[in-house]
């Protein structure tokens, strides 16, 4: 059966932020159609994109977070296929009707892709929720393939744009933990270097001016002659945002390759999604759920003779 147009709408979050509206589009239309900028400029060209009700006309449009952007993919844009259901160990921290909370393994991709279409967290989540009618997983926090930690899911549309309104004003804390090689000083502070796409090289993200606006808030936890531990927290949400801000300033996290990590002392860069604090989209309970670093994190901190963070699972 041919598709039908379908409408999709989505809220700005933080890393939508200051991004022209066809890189948005780009951004958040993927887990539904393959969509190139210029496809996207069309789109807008043609009348199918508002934003906050209005129209939208120009494709260089700056996105504030906490828009409300509305799409009308059209019939003839391709399809991505269904997810599968496949029957993937996950480590569930938190569940209940509106959204659940999966500790991801380093290695291990969030959501499926033209190029890896199976194995994903959302293919193991649609088995896990097999049972459960009319849930319609929703992936609110993304993480790199070899970052491990916290995936917050929600478990239909309404709570998932809750989540996004909230994550746009503020109220979800996004805590990660990063072992550096070089003793960050001052110990505490804040990185603000605006970030773009490296011209030269498309998989790394660079310091630019012209770039989006960004922010990481971060805290040394512990040092040693070896090695630190960084508590690092984001303000705002871009691509590689902690690996980039803290290698620019002058300490890579260890094992990132991309980015300068120093090799040998980890098979990955050492960076965990810890912790998430939030109000629960429903009852509007603080909601706390943490991710005790995995072994091989806990192994770099051992072998560097810092003390690893206890776990701490949820608090709600």
């Amino acid at each position: 059966m041919p598709n039908a147009a379908q409408r999709f709408q989505f809220v700005a979050d933080r890393g939508d932020a200051g991004r022209r509206l066809d890189q948005a589009l780009v951004r958040r239309v993927e887990g539904l159609s393959r969509l190139s900028r210029t496809m996207a400029q069309r789109w807008i060209e043609e009348g199918a994109v508002e934003v906050d009700g209005l129209r939208a006309t120009r494709a260089a449009t700056t996105l504030r977070e906490g828009a409300t952007v509305a799409v009308m993919v059209p019939a003839s844009a391709p399809r991505r296929s269904r997810p599968a259901a496949e029957p993937t160990p996950l480590d569930v921290l938190y569940e209940d009707d509106d959204l659940i909370v999966v500790n991801k393994p380093a290695g291990m991709v969030v959501h499926p892709t033209y190029k890896q279409t199976a194995g994903t967290v959302l293919n193991g989540l649609l088995w896990h929720l097999r049972a459960r009618d009319g849930v319609t997983p929703g992936i609110l926090t993304r993480l790199d393939k070899d970052t491990s930690g916290l995936v917050a899911v929600a478990l239909s549309p309404g709570v998932h744009a809750a989540m996004q309104r909230d994550a746009a004003a503020g109220l979800v804390r996004k805590e990660y933990l990063a072992v550096v090689t070089k003793a960050p000083s001052p110990r505490a502070g804040r990185i603000t270097f605006a970030l773009a796409r490296d011209p030269a090289d498309r998989r790394r993200v660079v310091p630019a001016a012209a770039g989006a606006p960004s922010e990481t808030r971060y805290e040394v936890l512990a040092s040693s002659p070896a090695a630190s531990l960084v508590r690092c927290e984001l303000v705002t949400g871009r691509t590689h945002q902690i690996r980039v801000h803290l290698s620019a300033s002058g300490w890579p996290i260890a094992g990132d390759r991309l980015y300068g990590g120093a090799p040998g002392t980890i098979a990955r860069q050492a960076l965990h999604a810890w912790r998430l604090t939030l109000p629960h989209p429903t009852t509007r309970a603080p909601l706390c759920v943490e991710a005790p670093p995995p072994a091989d994190l806990a192994a770099l901190l051992e072998a560097a003779g810092l003390e690893p963070i206890g776990p701490r699972r949820r608090r709600g």
